[in-house]
Order: C-alpha cells, then structure tokens, then sequence
C-alpha cells in the first residue's frame, strides 16, 4: 500500500475503455470515451469553420478557440496514428504538442491520454499534474476524475505531503465522478453494452478509490461498502480490493468476511497472493479465539 505497483496500475488503466487504445488498431483516431464533449470535438473536426460564429468548445475555459491550422490538424493526426504500445513515445508526442500548441482545442484529447500514459509509466506527479490540466478544461470528466481519485491514494507513503489535503482531493474527485456517471449521455460511436461496461469500470475505480480512502483514514467499516460495491461492478475485479475489503472485515472482527476476500485475492494472479494466503491463516486464527462482530 505503500506505493503503487507496474500491475496494479496497468489493471487499473486497463479498467478503462480508454486504455483499450493498448489493443486498438494503430491509426484510428482518439479512442472511445466517456467524455461528454468529444462527440461535438469530433463534429467540428469534420466541419469547416463557419467565419460568421466564434467556436467554442463545450465545458472549457476558452470561449473561442484559435483557427486550426494545417500545420496544427496533422500534429493531432500523427499523435492518433501514433502507436500507443509505445508509450514513451506517445507520451513525449503528447508533451511536444501540447508545449506546441497550449492553446489547442485539441489538448483536453492530449491530456486525457497522458493521464494513462503516466499512469501506466508510474509518474504519478505528471499523472495528476496532466490531470488537473484536462479536468481545468473539462471539469465533468467522470473517467479522469475516477484514475485520479483512486490512484492518488494508492501512491500515499509515509512521506507524502499533506496527506490530509490529498485525500480529501481524492474524496472531492471519486464522489463528482460518481454523481456525474448516471446522467452521463452515451456517445454515438458506443454501443449500450460498452457504454455500460465503461461506466461500471470507472465506477468501480471511483468506489475502490472511495474505499481506500476510508482505509487510509482508519475508517474500516466506512470502507468495506464501497469495496464491495467495486467489486460487485469490475468484470474483472482488482486484487488489490479484495485485499482492502480483507483488511477493512479483518479490522471490524468480521473474521469469516475476511476470509472469503482474502481467499478471492488469493486466487487471482498477482503480487498479492502471498500476502493474502498469510491474511487467510490470521484471520482464521482471530475467528478462533476472538469473538466475530454481528453483521
């Protein structure tokens, strides 16, 4: 818990649809999202623009966006053809464009990739600092508030700054993603089961993360409802969960509860297997000789 391991946080990027840009082919343009405003990004991709109106981009802070130039049109091409296998790569594409061109309506698109391409690279400080950037822009972001609000308490240690401060941000971001996510309008290229599916994974990251964060401030029986509930909505649900849920039960001397989560970790490959086989043994051990909290 005290950092964030490679395959924790490529489960947790992978939880997205977005981050199927992984298995995706290699020269589709941005990849399906939740974001309420890449439908009209894209619908004035494919329209000239029209000299009598001032564009603007829904849910940002411009009002009106530059005039895209060729120059412009083909660096948001090639950072979209650009394979996303090769993450350093794209990453740096992206940096470059978005230095390049600050004031691009493009770079809410940009930042939404860097936000996993750091994520899965393990730069946690320019995963929040891109973060913070795209959610600036576009504040109603349900997908990037729910890797921030659940990531950032992941990579907490001993000596993280303001720890108090970080969490209550991490709070702020999983509860707006979850308050947006049910109103949220289903974007034309989504089909309804991939519109479902992408909204119960970014749930869950919301709710594990909100789980967590109950850890984090001793608030165990705060923490075993949303584990469950992200559980319950991840198809394939993260280890790490189980773990947490484990420890949350374990620590409210609901014994038998703790077994079955660490169990469940336990059956899943991960670095955490072994670690939930010891928590399987302690648990036992406290329902033997403690008595089990009511239910």
């Amino acid at each position: 818990m005290n950092h964030v391991s490679r395959k924790t946080l490529l489960l947790l990027a992978a939880g997205t649809l977005l981050c199927s840009l992984q298995v995706r082919g290699q020269s589709q343009d941005a990849p399906p999202t939740l974001d309420p405003t890449k439908k009209q990004q894209q619908q004035q991709q494919q329209q000239q623009p029209d000299a009598s109106k001032p564009e603007v981009t829904p849910l940002t802070l411009d009002s009106a966006p530059p005039p895209v130039n060729a120059e412009e049109e083909g660096a948001i091409k090639a950072f979209r053809d650009m394979p996303a296998s090769d993450v350093p790569r794209k990453i740096q594409a992206g940096e470059e464009f978005v230095q390049k061109y600050p004031d691009s309506r493009y770079r809410s698109d940009v930042f939404i990739w860097l936000v996993r391409g750091y994520l899965m690279q393990d730069q946690i400080d320019k995963m929040e600092a891109a973060g913070d950037k795209e959610l600036a822009l576009n504040p109603n972001d349900p997908q990037t508030l729910a890797i921030l609000g659940s990531t950032l308490p992941r990579a907490m240690n001993a000596s993280t700054p303001n720890p108090v401060q970080r969490l209550d941000k991490s709070e702020r971001y999983c509860k707006k993603s979850l308050e947006l996510l049910p109103a949220l309008p289903k974007p034309a290229e989504l089909s309804d089961e991939a519109f479902a599916k992408a909204k119960d994974q970014t749930s869950a990251m919301a709710y594990g993360g909100l789980g967590l964060i109950a850890i984090r401030r001793q608030q165990f029986a705060e923490a075993i409802p949303n584990f469950e509930e992200a559980i319950k909505l991840d198809p394939t649900p993260d280890p790490v969960n189980f773990y947490l849920l484990g420890i949350a039960n374990q620590k409210t001397s609901h014994f038998d509860d703790a077994v079955a989560a660490y169990t469940k970790c336990a059956a899943i490959p991960s670095g955490l297997q072994a670690t939930c086989k010891s928590g399987i043994d302690e648990a036992k051990k406290l329902a033997a000789t403690k008595m089990s909290a009511p239910k």
